[in-house]
């Protein structure tokens, strides 16, 4: 059993995460490197809370008084010719590299690549790239992972279905364990992290995916890959408001096939002023108009690696009508239709040094609304926590989404800023707090537009879990009804019985 670490600094290191939660505590950390060792400190029968990165932005990955299992020594990766496999511990940025070097990759990582991948699979990540590729879910081959008290679980996907009783048969070593299958009916959408997964015949290797860590302990996973793109071009597109964004984007999106669209994020108006404030756009020489009121970002993947001259051309040329009819000609198009082609920069692909510019654009939004939070929490007031909602719709109802989301918001006087994956209809709102009053008020119109949002079809929950978030838990009972999570609850209690998994996540107390 690997040592329980006591000392302040070291315990001091896993007391918040990105949800900035206050109140964060610890017994003790543990620093496992295999799974035997995983599965000695799953056996003492003491609540544990596993946790990765620590990138969580629900609270998740926030201890409350529990003993932590951190899965940063969990490292171990080897490639195959199409699959990798990968401890919790590796972080997604390495695992990229890594399968650079064999001209593959994981196509569906969140857009943090410093999440760990055990992260990613407890709480079946998914980012812009769901557009074309889908969630972390459907690449997802095999599991490893430790039950509440030890037992170590190898599944891999198409091994086990639940039966026609909607129900699976898990041996232990206390048993045989008999887990039903919640009877609820998910949204329609492409992301949903919300809960437990549920669906008639579903694979064994689903009920863990999502499920934030009160299941079981994720040690290892296996992942389909594929082989890089041939190239991809990036956009930064400044556009005069969200309404024309939203235009732009159907449009782009009923094209997608056409032009190779793998993604297309956006960031609103206050987003860029947030990037204006903190002096990203200067550092990072990226041009923002004055009359912008908001920007997309815009993932091209072409099936051929065209010389940078040729591609040049292309966008010289993309207003002539001799123009060649190629993807990116057909999306200078789309842009010439919006009257957003003038103010648009493309990075062609041996341009990787802009390309990472406009992520750092992008990356520049959550991480400047985040330490705006922890900032007003340590000056202002102890009670302050991230507050921010987490929704997705059909795209076809996503302005209906963004005109109640807004109204919602100057009802309560609240600084909203909203950056997301408007190609998949999904978007993160943020309160930026000036006060205590704005939590409670932020999460008063996150509720209200959650039910708006499920009446549309959505889910509000799409992406980042429910974790220790009472907003979220809230949300999940409003999608799901009482019903709906006590039937969870069920799950929780038939692999976990004494609630010694992640306390307090997804549900709010520990002992269901």
């Amino acid at each position: 059993m690997p040592a329980l670490e006591t000392a302040t600094d070291i315990v001091a290191r896993y007391l918040e995460d990105a949800a900035h939660y206050p109140g964060g505590r610890a017994l003790g950390v543990m620093r496992p490197r295999t799974v035997e060792e995983v599965a000695a400190c799953l056996r003492g029968g003491h609540r544990v809370l596993p946790v990765g990165a620590q990138s969580s932005l629900t609270g998740g990955a926030t201890p409350m008084g529990d003993f932590v299992i951190s899965t940063e020594r969990l490292t171990h990766l080897s490639v195959t010719v199409d699959r990798v496999r990968a401890g919790a511990g590796v972080p997604l940025q390495v695992l990229q590299d890594t399968l650079k070097t064999h001209q593959r990759w994981f196509p569906p990582v969140p857009t943090y690549l410093g999440a760990f991948v055990g992260g990613a699979v407890a709480t079946g990540a998914a980012g812009a790239a769901t557009f074309k590729y889908g969630t972390v879910r459907e690449w997802v081959d095999r599991l490893t992972i430790v039950l509440a008290g030890g037992d170590v679980l190898e599944i891999a996907r198409g091994q086990v279905k639940a039966s026609a009783e909607g129900t699976f048969e898990i041996e232990t070593s206390t048993g045989l364990r008999t887990v039903r299958v919640p009877a609820i009916h998910m949204p329609d959408v492409p992301k949903r992290s919300a809960g437990y997964f549920a669906a008639p015949g579903m694979d064994l290797v689903d009920l863990f995916i999502g499920s934030e860590g009160t299941l079981g302990v994720i040690v290892e996973a296996v992942l389909r890959t594929a082989p890089l793109p041939a190239a991809t071009c990036h956009a930064l597109v400044p556009v005069v408001s969200e309404a024309a964004a939203i235009a732009l984007v159907d449009e782009l999106r009923r094209h997608a096939g056409g032009i190779g669209i793998a993604a297309i994020e956006h960031i609103d108006e206050r987003s860029i002023g947030v990037i204006r404030e903190d002096g990203v756009d200067r550092k990072l020489d990226v041009t923002i108009p004055a009359t912008a009121g908001a920007v997309l970002l815009v993932e091209i993947e072409l099936t051929e690696a065209t010389p940078r001259a040729g591609l040049w051309r292309q966008l010289e040329s993309a207003r002539d009508a001799d123009a060649p009819d190629t993807p990116l000609v057909r999306f200078c198009g789309v842009l010439e239709r919006h009257h957003a082609l003038d103010d648009a920069e493309v990075a062609l692909p041996d341009d990787q040094s802009r390309a990472a510019a406009f992520a750092a654009l992008r990356e520049a939004v959550p991480a400047g609304v985040n330490r705006r939070v922890g900032l007003a929490q340590h000056r202002i007031d102890a009670r302050i926590a991230k507050t921010a909602a987490d929704m997705i719709v059909p795209f076809d109802r996503f302005a209906e989404m963004m005109l109640t989301c807004r109204r919602l918001c100057r009802e309560r006087d609240l600084d909203l800023a909203v950056w997301g994956h408007i190609s998949d209809g999904n978007v993160h709102p943020n309160v930026i707090p000036r006060s205590a009053a704005d939590v409670d008020r932020g999460r008063e119109a996150i509720l209200a537009l959650g039910r708006e949002v499920i009446a549309m079809g959505g889910c509000p929950l799409a992406e980042h879990g429910v974790g220790k978030s009472p907003a979220k838990q809230q949300l999940l009972a409003l999608l799901y009804g009482e019903a709906g999570v006590a039937a969870m609850r069920a799950v929780k209690r038939a692999l976990d019985p004494r609630g010694e998994l992640a306390p307090g996540v997804i549900f709010p107390d520990t002992l269901q």
